[in-house]
Formats: C-alpha cells, structure tokens, sequence
C-alpha cells in the first residue's frame, strides 16, 4: 500500500508542476503579445504581396453554345418556371 501511495504523490507533484508551467507559458505568452508591437517599428512586418491573375483568352463559340445550354436547362429545371410561360428551348 506504501507504493501506490507514493505513486499518488508522484502523480499529484508531476501534474502540479505541468499545470503550474503551463499556467506561467500563458502568462508570458500574454504579456509579450502586449509588449512586442511597442518595438514593431524597428522591424516592422512586410506588405503582403498581391497575386497577379494572368488573363485568359476569350471563351470560344463552343463553350459559348455550352454556357447557354446549361443555362437553359438549369431555368427549365428551376422550380418557378411553369409550363405557361414560354419555353426557354424555343
């Protein structure tokens, strides 16, 4: 019985000084987050960088026909389109 309680207090004193190191981490943690942008002006942060898109080339007759079929039937399939009104594939 002398083991498992000296296993206890084992336990007890290693959790303790986990959890009270850790408690001190978010503590300086916190505290240099306040600290640091005080001295942001000797090293101050780069300007992020735009993405430059590249142009692409014009949509071609075919996809032109595909773009307006697929249109179509997404108005035919829609489901405020009725049949008095005027067919979109006419």
């Amino acid at each position: 019985m002398d083991i498992m309680l000296q296993g206890v207090v084992l336990l007890v004193a290693g959790m303790g000084i986990v959890y009270l190191f850790l408690a001190l981490l978010v503590y300086v943690m916190n505290g240099a987050a306040k600290i640091i942008p005080r001295f942001n002006y000797i090293l101050p942060d780069d300007e992020p960088k735009r993405k430059s898109h590249p142009v692409t080339a014009s949509a071609t007759a075919e996809e032109a026909v595909i773009a307006v079929a697929v249109a179509a039937a997404a108005a035919c399939a829609h489901p405020s389109f009725s049949s008095t009104k005027q067919s979109v594939l006419t």
